[in-house]
């Protein structure tokens, strides 16, 4: 059974119980646009009781609201499921963001409170007819976003349509309807209302999506991009390239790399955003070219305040700030340290950098032979060539008579160098290699040497 196949056999139950039901929003909006909707709502003039007498296996996500979300059978080892709302009304939204109170309606009246008219859209799928109370078919015709009635009053009861607002006229290649737009401007600031992680949720779904840099550029014009990353502002209008020859602005390098990414994962997208989030701060001048030392780790930085502001798990945020800081770090490839290449190749991120690396290159014209390089060495070293067991730990360390202390890490790391290097293979080679270490003048151990002499 398919979602669609349950979603439907829901509403003939309820249909075959004496009441209305019909598919309403997102999943009528997808058919009639030739795309598989993700989920199936269902609206109904059932209240939330009737329908759990008629569905035994259900839960009431949102009671209060008329929402109650029926389950079905388990497909491939998810189980089928879908919400169904009771048509309504709802009050004054003093938050900004939920209704004071709602009131059971019609489905004329449901779709009057909805947020644009493409997704204001009801379909009867038994007798297959579409359900358009607001126009919404002809603005699908047309790929224009309406809001529903007065676009400031639709703005004003939730803020997170403000961002839903460039989500859905990106995603699908709609223009704004321009009053919508002008109501979408003039309230971006009040989006500051809505909680971070509203916020977050609507970014990933623009910057996952292949049309990400409209996306963006659509948060730019409608005024969204100061009130949610304000430190993205200082990109428009740094130049890019050579002095006497700029190449655009650092927003547009931006957006190249963005549109360039194939498929990227959101801390990938998100850290294509930001690998030059730090190049305002330390842009400097001289007669021949830009400079913007160390921008990588002031990026760094400042992806991480970014990261925390939005509430992104700590996993994403390490990564993120893993990207942005090595996103120049391979284009020496070649030339770099076996054991410094081994030690980044075999970093889980590895993949989502070199895509980074590659989307920044072809973005700026240069050569891609180092993402090549990199990738060949990944074909070629085997798991246990590119991280091979330690051959001492710290724990050998002190059995070999060394008093534990801050040195211990320089050690264990000079040693895996020459591990990773191929110098020494063997827990025997590596001891005669840290004798011969610690019998350097200045090792930083300060301790005596037992072996081989050494003092």
């Amino acid at each position: 059974m398919t979602e669609a196949q349950f979603a439907y056999d829901v509403v003939h139950r309820l249909r075959d119980a004496g009441y209305q039901a019909l598919w309403a929003g997102g999943c009528v909006r997808d058919r009639l646009l030739g795309l598989e909707p993700h989920d199936f709502d269902v609206a109904t003039d059932a209240h939330p009781d009737e329908v759990r007498r008629l569905f035994r296996h259900s839960i009431a996500v949102g009671a209060s609201f008329g929402v109650i979300e029926v389950l079905g059978p388990r497909v491939e080892g998810q189980r089928l499921r879908v919400q169904v709302a009771t048509f309504r009304t709802e009050g004054p939204y003093s938050d900004g963001r939920r209704p004071d109170q709602v009131s059971f309606t019609t489905a004329e009246g449901d779709a009057s409170r909805r947020d644009f008219t493409i997704n204001g859209l009801f379909y009867d799928p038994i007798s297959q007819q579409v359900i358009d109370y607001v126009g919404g078919q002809a603005d699908l015709a047309a790929r224009v976003l309406r809001a529903i009635g007065n676009p400031a009053e639709r703005f004003s009861e939730d803020k997170l349509r403000l961002l839903r607002a460039v989500r859905f006229a990106a995603r699908f290649e709609l223009t704004f309807d321009p009053a919508t737009f002008d109501a979408l401007r003039a309230m971006a600031n009040q989006i500051t209302v809505v909680s971070a992680e509203r916020i977050l949720e609507e970014l990933r779904k623009i910057l996952v999506d292949r049309h990400r840099v409209r996306g963006m550029n659509l948060l730019w014009d409608a005024g969204l991009v100061h009130p949610i990353l304000p430190e993205l502002v200082p990109m428009k209008g740094l130049p890019q390239g050579l002095p006497h020859a700029p190449t655009g602005d650092l927003w547009d390098h931006v957006m190249q790399v963005l549109g360039l990414l194939d498929e990227p994962s959101f801390p990938l997208a998100f850290a294509a955003l930001l690998h030059d989030v730090g190049k305002p701060r330390v842009v400097g001048r001289t007669p021949d070219r830009y400079t913007f030392y160390s921008h990588e780790h002031v990026g760094k930085r400042m992806a991480g305040e970014i990261c925390r502001r939005l509430r992104m798990s700590n996993e994403e945020r390490e990564r993120i700030e893993w990207l942005v800081e090595r996103h120049q770090y391979l284009c020496d490839a070649p030339q770099m340290k076996v054991s410094k290449l081994k030690s980044i190749l075999v970093h889980p991120g590895i993949r989502e950098l070199l895509a980074l690396h590659r989307a920044d290159a072809a973005a700026t014209g240069r050569s891609t032979d180092h993402v090549t390089f990199c990738e060949k060495l990944l074909q070629e070293w085997s798991q246990a060539e590119l991280n091979p067991p330690p051959l001492l730990t710290g724990d050998d360390l002190k059995r070999l008579g060394l008093i534990p202390g801050p040195e211990f890490k320089t050690i264990l790391e000079r040693i895996r160098e020459a591990q990773l290097e191929g110098t020494i293979r063997s827990s025997q080679e590596a001891q005669q290699f840290l004798h011969r270490l610690l019998a350097v003048p200045g090792s930083g151990t300060g301790e005596p040497e037992e072996t081989d002499g050494a003092a």
